[in-house]
């Protein structure tokens, strides 16, 4: 089915690479302050936030949503 995800900017893009250039961008203590989640807030690490992110959805599309506004990736196509 090619093209299912033409309107989706996310795609191609793993959790692991949000995480990784969000902390890279902004750091664990603004992502924490703006995402209110303790893998952000006490001892955060990529491992951790990938685990709790992957099992809780309402959290992962509130980081999502944060990596979509910091990279100025909406509406971008493929």
């Amino acid at each position: 089915m090619p093209g299912t995800q033409v309107n989706n900017p996310l795609h191609g893009i793993t959790l692991e690479q949000m995480i990784v250039r969000l902390e890279q961008k902004l750091g664990w203590e603004e992502m924490a302050r703006v995402v209110n989640i303790r893998c952000f807030s006490h001892d955060p690490s990529v491992k951790s936030s990938l685990k709790f992110l992957r099992r809780t959805p309402w959290a992962r599309e509130k980081v999502e949503r944060l990596y979509l506004n910091v990279f100025n990736v909406w509406g971008q196509g493929s």
